[in-house]
C-alpha cells in the first residue's frame, strides 16, 4: 500500500526512464520541428490558410491508419514499430532540411516549396498513424499495475516538458541559427531518441485470437470504447474541446499580426500551455484527480474555454500567455485522467487498439481542429475564431454535464486497487 502512495513510484521502473527520456526528446524535436517550418510557410505565404492545411495533410493518413495501427500494435512487437516509425520520420526531416536549405531553396518555387512541406507533413502522418498506438499500448507493460496512474502523471509531465521547451526554444532557434541548423539540431535528437527507446526490451505478443480478420478485430476496438460510457464521454470532451478551443495553429498570425511579437514571443506563447501543464501535473503527481473523476474533466474543461476567450479578447502579450499558461494548466488534468483510464479498463490484448480509437479522436480534435482553426481565421479572422472556439467549448461541456450524472459515481481509484 505504501508502494502505491509513492509519488516517484513509476521513475523506479529502468525501461520506463528510457521510454519517458526518449518521449522527453522526441517531443522537443517533433514540436520545435513544427513550430520553424510553420513559421517559415506562413513568412513565404502570408495566408493562415496555409497552416491548417498542415493539420489537414497531416490527419487525413493518420486518421486513415491509426485502427490498422492498433491492430499491428496488439499482434506485433511495439518497440520494433516504434524504431521503424522513428526511421520514417528521420527520413522526413532529412527532406525538410533539403527543400528548405538555402544551396537548394531558390530552385524551388513557393508554391513547389509549399507543396513539398505539405507532402512530407503527410508522411509524418503515415509514421503516426502507426506510432501512436504502439508508443501508448508500450506503458502499461513498463510498470506494474498498482502505478498505472503514477506512470500517466510522469509519462504526461516528460511530454509536457518537452512541450515547454520545444516551442520556447525553436522561436529562438529560428532566429538565432536560422532554419536549416535548427532542423539539424531537430534530427540529432530524433537520433537520441531512437538510442534510448533501443534500450526498451522486446515485449512478449498477447495472445490473440488467430481466426479473428482484421476488420473484425478493429470493430472489438470501436466497441470497446463506445461501450465503456466514461472512455468514451472523456474522449469526446476532450475532443471538442481542443477542436473549437485549441488556437495552436493560428498562434503565428497572432504572433506577427496582432500582439506582434515574432518569431521569439511566437516560442514563449506555444511554450506557456505546457509550462502550465507541467506545473499543474507535478501536483497530479501528489493529488491524482482521479478522484471524483468526471466532475474533476468537467470543472478543467470548463476552465479551458474560459482562458481560451481570455486570449482572443486579450491586446497584451504578456496577458495572452496567461491566458495560454492557464488552457495548458487545465487540459492537463483531463489529460491525466483520460491516461488514466486508457491505462485502467483495455484488457492486455486490446490495448493497441482502444488506444488507437483514442488517437483517432485526438488527431480530429487536433489536427482537424488546426485545419478548422486556418480556414475560420481566413473568412472571418483570427480574433473571431478563437472567440467561436471558446463559447464551442462551453456549450460541450454543458451538453455533457446532462447527460452523464451517472458518471460523477464512477471511482477510477477503485479500479486502479483492484
Amino acid at each position: 500500500m505504501k508502494q502505491t502512495k509513492d509519488p516517484y513510484a513509476a521513475l523506479r521502473y529502468p525501461e520506463f526512464r528510457y521510454f519517458v527520456t526518449a518521449q522527453f526528446l522526441f517531443t522537443i524535436a517533433i514540436l520545435v520541428q513544427e513550430v520553424v517550418v510553420s513559421y517559415y510557410l506562413y513568412e513565404i505565404t502570408n495566408d493562415p490558410l496555409s497552416l491548417g492545411l498542415i493539420g489537414l495533410f497531416e490527419a487525413i493518413p493518420y486518421i486513415s491508419l491509426a485502427l490498422f495501427g492498433g491492430y499491428f500494435a496488439d499482434r506485433k512487437e511495439k518497440r520494433t514499430i516504434i524504431q521503424i516509425c522513428y526511421g520514417i520520420i528521420i527520413m522526413c526531416s532529412l527532406l525538410l532540411l533539403w527543400v528548405t536549405h538555402p544551396s537548394t531553396e531558390h530552385g524551388f518555387s513557393i508554391l513547389q516549396q509549399k507543396n513539398f512541406i505539405y507532402l512530407t507533413v503527410f508522411f509524418l502522418g503515415v509514421a503516426r498513424g502507426f506510432y501512436g498506438p504502439a508508443w501508448s499500448s508500450l506503458k502499461p507493460f513498463l510498470v506494474s499495475a498498482e502505478h498505472y496512474s503514477n506512470s500517466a502523471s510522469w509519462g504526461s509531465q516528460f511530454w509536457q516538458i518537452g512541450s515547454i521547451l520545444g516551442p520556447a526554444s525553436a522561436g529562438f532557434l529560428y532566429s538565432w541559427l536560422g532554419l536549416t541548423n535548427t532542423l539539424i539540431l531537430v534530427i540529432v535528437f530524433f537520433l537520441a531518441a531512437f538510442v534510448f527507446v533501443s534500450q526498451i526490451s522486446k515485449k512478449g505478443i498477447q495472445n490473440i485470437e488467430k481466426q479473428a480478420d482484421v476488420f473484425s478485430s478493429l470493430k472489438e476496438g470501436i466497441k470497446f470504447v463506445t461501450g465503456n460510457r466514461i472512455l468514451f464521454y472523456a474522449i469526446l470532451l476532450d475532443m471538442f474541446s481542443v477542436l473549437f478551443g485549441g488556437v495552436v495553429a493560428i498562434l503565428p498570425v497572432f504572433a506577427k499580426d496582432i500582439l506582434k511579437v515574432g518569431a521569439e514571443g511566437l516560442g514563449i506563447m506555444r511554450a506557456a500551455p505546457g509550462l502550465g501543464a507541467v506545473l499543474t501535473m507535478l501536483g497530479t503527481a501528489y493529488f491524482p484527480p482521479t478522484r471524483q473523476a468526471w466532475r474533476n474533466m468537467l470543472i478543467a474543461v470548463t476552465g479551458f474555454g474560459l482562458a481560451t476567450l481570455v486570449f482572443a479578447v486579450s491586446t497584451q502579450f504578456w496577458l495572452s500567455v496567461g491566458a495560454l499558461f492557464l488552457t495548458g494548466a487545465f487540459d492537463s488534468v483531463s489529460v491525466v485522467i483520460r491516461q488514466t483510464i486508457l491505462q485502467v479498463l483495455p484488457p492486455d490484448d486490446m490495448r493497441g487498439r482502444v488506444n488507437s480509437v483514442s488517437g483517432i479522436f485526438v488527431s480530429c480534435s487536433n489536427e482537424l481542429g488546426a485545419f478548422e482553426s486556418g480556414v475560420l481565421t481566413k473568412f472571418i479572422g483570427a480574433i473571431p475564431t478563437v472567440i467561436f472556439g471558446g463559447v464551442m467549448t462551453l456549450v460541450v461541456v454543458g451538453v455533457l454535464f446532462f447527460r452523464s450524472k451517472e458518471l460523477f459515481s464512477v471511482k477510477l481509484e477503485k479500479a486502479l486497487k483492484e
